[in-house]
Order: C-alpha cells, then structure tokens, then sequence
C-alpha cells in the first residue's frame, strides 16, 4: 500500500497488515489461533506463530483504506460473538495506531473450535 507523505511516499507491504492483525487476533481471550484449511483434505489446521500469516487475508481499498479477514480457531466454551467483537476492534484499532491506515472491516471466519 503507498500512502503519500509531506515530502514522498511511504510503501507498506501486506506483511505488515497481516503481522500486526494476526499477532493481535491471537493474543484475544479465547483464541487458540489461526486457522488455515487444506487444499489436499480439506481439513482446518491450526497454525503455528511463524506462519500465522496465511490465516489473514488484507485487502486494499481504493479509498485508502483495508479490509482483513482473519480465520480462527477459538477454545470451546467462550462466547464466540464477544469474542468476534473484540477481535474487530482490537485488530482495527491497532492496524491504525501502527500503520495509519484507516481499517474499512475486519470479518472474522471461525474455521473451527478447540476441544484440547
């Protein structure tokens, strides 16, 4: 994404988005992690911190703004409409605080939900 400064611009890669909403998206109450399902089988494997980025997908928007979509897996037993509420916010108000950029909607799949 560039975004135009005083004097130039300033370029700031997906990885960023994705970095910040994942590691902020994982430190929530009640989320085991990111989720990513399976190409091969189908199935949704939790992901580990390394590679917790393929789990959020960041979009630009032509106003500026981003869009991100974070796929979780929640323990079992929390209530998963707090927890997507918190999600959002939390996500957005970071991504803004870090980057300056304006966060459009954060839409939250739960892919799946933690027995263990």
């Amino acid at each position: 994404m560039r975004i135009q400064m005083e004097k130039g611009w300033v370029i700031i890669g997906n990885d960023v988005f994705t970095q910040i909403a994942g590691a902020v998206a994982t430190n929530c109450f009640g989320v085991k992690g990111m989720a990513v399902r399976s190409k091969t089988d189908g199935l949704v494997h939790l992901l580990r911190r390394e590679s917790m980025s393929k789990g959020v997908k960041v979009t630009a928007n032509e106003d500026g703004s981003v869009t991100i979509d974070l796929h979780i897996i929640v323990d079992s037993g929390v209530n998963i409409a707090a927890i997507s509420s918190a999600i959002t916010k939390e996500v957005a108000y970071k991504v803004k605080q870090f980057t300056g950029v304006e966060v459009s909607s954060v839409e939250i799949f739960i892919d799946s939900v933690s027995f263990a």
